[in-house]
């Protein structure tokens, strides 16, 4: 009896509106009693997170499909329905998700010092609309979510921001909000091929496009996902928006609103349309390498420590790009990993900055060197978060390069076709790799070491207890994936295998064949 009522507790809905019912408590306590408002944020987060790992413990790694799905009738005259469910793929995803979000709240406990009850109901509001993108197996229910996602974001920068908040929180939400607009076409017209009878996800794969129309609709949903991403050349408005942002929307952005635009890409764009990822596959993988490239060498040419990380996302996540669309095991496996390992370090980044700049009210590069002589806890865990970032072995970003670079070489030489552009694209990611590593250890050299040059710097405080543990809890994860990534691995293996059987030769193909001989061959195919 406890193993059948536990088998039908919805565990889903659970973890997807905690947050939420906590946002709504949250409202009813005294404006001015700040602690408890702090605190009860983060029990509420805490508590999603503790619940969530039900999800981890009940989950069938053995199995391809889709776990714990729950349906419930929404818009019935529409066909819309409330269907959330997992599979190896968002799990992890949803994990990080619910792991950084108290670490993020707990971490803008004295970064954010005015309408703190308003940011916290910001920020589970935000946790919610986050979860439920990755839950939705309904396409309405999706972009409803993902739309959702804008809000709390916009308000977090708009209000809790730095000079420039307007400007950034503006350009966020048009870039976000106009690349959204095509794919709730494209969702309207897959409907219309339904015939008008549903947007259900698993409807929608099983639907019969033409080449044609698989061109289309995929430019549509990737247009919205390369803006979240975001992919070169998509991505100007990331450095303004981390930049002006408070340090705690500057983590949960890089953390896991990025992480919606790859995750976008995997669950729908490529499974819904495959043979136009195919002919898509070798643009996309080069801006990802463009992007790869670029996103370092402005990295290397910033004055502001937090717009210098803030590129480096720009450079991580087209490592993520080019690993999926390699289309092997390795590659799709790396990238999934890597969404993760970027949300832990490039989080754990933007936390370090937001201490130093809680102290000093600068980022700039210029007015520190040396302060590791006078904050030497602050500089180890600065150093370790770092060679995590630049995938150090035995660190989590190692593994995650690793899998991304070997999986595209592995494309490459399986496929005649698309050997020598394979090479040189996975050459010059591993170029961009390198370049990592040169401008965060030279970030590392100018901030910490040689004399203290500014009297400013002479007294600083060290990390106090609350900001070594969230730090502490980062490194821990850095070196759980690093030295077991097979216990992460595992869990996204089958699902990533029945992805890989189901697509991968229609993918090749079309990738192999080239935009205008696989336009003739589908013709062809049609007609007969």
């Amino acid at each position: 009896m406890a193993v059948e009522t536990l088998a039908k507790t919805p565990f889903i809905s659970i973890v997807l509106f905690l947050p939420m019912l906590g946002a709504l408590f949250l409202a009813f306590i005294p404006r001015k009693n700040t602690k408890a408002i702090r605190n009860f944020a983060f029990i509420a987060s805490l508590a999603t997170f503790l619940v969530s790992l039900s999800l981890w413990v009940n989950f069938d790694a053995g199995l391809a499909g889709f776990q714990m799905v729950e349906t419930h009738k929404w818009i019935p005259a529409l066909g819309a329905n409330y269907i959330v469910g997992i599979d190896g793929i968002s799990l992890l995803l949803v994990i990080m998700t619910t792991f950084l979000s108290p670490i993020t709240i707990i971490g803008a406990f004295s970064a954010i010092t005015n309408r703190e009850k308003e940011f916290y109901i910001a920020m589970l509001f935000l946790e919610t609309a986050m979860l439920g993108a990755l839950f939705s197996l309904d396409l309405v229910l999706f972009y409803v979510f993902w739309e959702f996602m804008l809000l709390p974001m916009y308000l977090m920068i708009g209000i809790w921001g730095s000079k420039n908040r307007i400007y950034a929180t503006t350009k966020f939400f048009l870039y976000t909000f106009f690349g959204s607009i095509f794919m709730l076409v494209a969702i309207i017209y897959l409907y219309s091929k339904t015939g008008w009878t549903s947007f259900a996800y698993t409807d929608m794969l099983n639907l019969h496009l033409t080449v044609k129309e698989q061109l289309y609709l995929f430019a549509a949903f990737a247009l919205a996902f390369a803006v979240k991403v975001p992919m070169f050349p998509f991505h100007t408005w990331l450095p303004d928006a981390h930049t002006e942002a408070p340090t705690p929307g500057s983590v949960i952005l890089a953390g896991v609103m990025l992480k919606l635009g790859t995750y976008g890409f995997i669950r729908f764009a490529i499974p819904l349309f495959p043979d136009a990822t195919g002919t898509f596959a070798i643009p996309i993988m080069t801006l990802a390498v463009i992007g790869v490239v670029w996103g370092s060498l402005m990295a290397w040419y910033q004055k502001d420590m937090k717009r210098l990380v803030a590129y480096s996302s720009v450079a991580h996540l087209g490592i993520v790009m080019l690993g999926m669309f390699a289309f092997t095991m390795e590659g799709m496996q790396g990238s999934l990993l890597q969404m993760v390992n970027h949300g832990i370090s490039t989080g754990g980044l933007f936390l370090l900055v937001g201490i130093i700049y809680e102290r000093r009210h600068t980022r700039l590069i210029s007015e520190f060197g040396g302060i590791g002589r006078v904050m030497k806890v602050y500089v180890a865990f600065f150093t370790i978060v770092t060679l995590s970032s630049i995938g150090l072995p035995g660190t989590n970003g190692f593994i995650g390069e690793f899998l991304v670079l070997f999986g595209t070489f592995k494309a490459a030489l399986a496929s005649p076709a698309f050997m020598t552009t394979g090479i040189i694209l996975g050459v010059f990611a591993a170029t961009g790799v390198i370049l990592g590593a040169v401008y965060m250890l030279s970030l590392i050299r100018k901030v910490f070491y040689g004399p203290v040059t500014n009297p400013k710097n002479k007294n600083l405080k060290d990390m106090n207890l609350r900001e070594i543990l969230i730090l502490t809890t980062l490194v821990i994860v850095i070196f759980w994936i690093g030295i077991f990534p097979n216990f992460f691995l595992n869990k996204s293996k089958a699902s990533m295998q029945h992805m890989i059987t189901s697509y991968q030769s229609r993918v090749i193909r079309y990738r192999d064949a080239g935009h205008k001989k696989s336009s003739s061959i589908a013709i062809r195919e049609e007609s007969k």
